[in-house]
């Protein structure tokens, strides 16, 4: 009777322990889109791909407090809330404005926190200096950024007389380079970056205006007929 008793339970026990292994071997790390570490019990299917909460045009930060001690509350904006921003920005720094989505598709594809491999980082994907240089204290805030990149995009327009692939061309690879080819330089990034941003807004539906920057009007001195004399921009 002992020997009858002690089958069944080396059997259980056996089995109990191949389940034990079986279980720990299918825990696995895996990263989610939105690039939380996470730890499941089965491995994933190999079409399995996991993918953020919140939908993809909707742009999230998490409230942070930074080492410099400029803290930044959390903040949540939908696609159409960033074009509004460039809306704003674009009139703001009379810019046509057709073309910051063009430049914000290219350089990030609307990924507020972007950060590239030489540093530059969100929708407009700014260096930290020539985002400083524009006003920007938060690389990944999106309206300070935008902000800052219509003003560099307008600066790069207004030094090269409206050319907008050399200030497209500056705008990748700075405005040495520019300078120093006397033209759109000769490195693939760049002249691959101009022909997409040219692409994206001279598609069907841009709104494209093909002037990328507005002038503003010259002064005019005017004597009126009592002798006064008025300075006009219109």
């Amino acid at each position: 009777m002992d020997r009858r008793s002690t089958i069944p339970a080396g059997i259980i026990l056996a089995t109990l322990a191949v389940f034990c292994g079986s279980a720990q071997a299918q825990i696995a790390k895996i990263t989610s889109g939105d690039g939380r570490q996470l730890f499941v019990n089965a491995d994933p299917p190999a079409t399995l791909k996991l993918t953020s909460l919140r939908p993809r045009s909707t742009i999230y930060m998490n409230a942070e407090t930074p080492f410099t001690g400029f803290s930044r509350p959390a903040l949540s904006i939908d696609r159409d809330g960033a074009e509004k921003l460039v809306r704003e920005a674009a009139e703001r720094h009379r810019v046509d404005p057709a073309l910051i989505p063009a430049v914000i598709q290219t350089e990030s594809n609307w990924n507020s926190v972007a950060l590239s491999r030489k540093g530059a980082g969100g929708l407009m994907q700014l260096i930290p200096t020539t985002a400083q240089r524009f006003g920007a204290t938060d690389l990944f805030n999106p309206q300070q950024n935008i902000d800052a990149g219509v003003r560099y995009l307008k600066t790069l327009l207004e030094r090269y007389n409206g050319n907008l692939d050399l200030a497209l061309a500056a705008y990748n690879a700075g405005e040495g380079a520019v300078d120093r080819a006397h033209g759109i330089p000769a490195f693939r990034e760049t002249r691959d970056y101009v022909r997409k941003v040219q692409f994206a807004i001279n598609s069907p539906g841009s709104g494209f205006s093909g002037a990328s920057f507005l002038r503003r009007p010259p002064i005019r001195r005017d004597v009126d007929a009592t002798g006064r004399i008025i300075f006009s921009n219109e």
